[in-house]
């Protein structure tokens, strides 16, 4: 426990505290890695709806007769 002591004796305000990623950004490690997570759901999302969109232009929409592809 004297570890633990003089650690928080040494951090004052900060102890507990999860650190920045860069000393004058305020976004912390967990933050970021949430950013990372939600911009890879986007990124797939984007990816399956151009791929749904392609699918409907090239295919459905010719053989309901709505448009031709050339």
């Amino acid at each position: 426990m004297g570890e633990a002591k003089r650690r928080k004796e040494a951090l004052g305000e900060r102890y507990g505290q999860e650190p920045y990623i860069l000393p004058w950004l305020p976004i912390t490690k967990s933050q970021s890695r949430q950013f990372v997570t939600w911009t890879t759901r986007g990124a797939w999302g984007g990816i399956i709806l151009l791929v749904v969109l392609w699918l409907t232009v090239r295919f459905i929409g010719p053989v309901f007769g709505l448009w031709q592809v050339n």
